[in-house]
């Protein structure tokens, strides 16, 4: 497990690997470490992976699909966003 993850969007897949890409570049400037990457060629989904630090950037449709925000979320703060929310009927 990672310390912390982060969470981020790109408008298109060509979007999402430049990202990576960048982020990855900087990371290694940084640090002098390499970051493993997945999933950098398909540009829907890429995870990279610093060891304490797990960065997912997806497109949107993908991030909505998955929605990994309510995986990790606390479960106080899921039965607080679902009490929130507006009754449908």
């Amino acid at each position: 497990m990672a310390d912390h993850m982060v969470i981020a969007s790109g408008r298109s897949a060509r979007q999402v690997a430049a990202i990576a890409e960048k982020l990855a570049e900087r990371y290694k400037h940084a640090t002098g470490r390499t970051a493993r990457i997945e999933g950098k060629d398909a540009g829907d989904w890429v995870l990279i992976d610093t060891d304490d630090v797990v960065v997912h950037v997806f497109r949107p449709e993908v991030r909505d699909f998955y929605q990994l925000e309510k995986m990790w979320m606390p479960s106080d703060a899921l039965a607080r966003v679902r009490a929130d929310r507006p009754a449908t009927h």
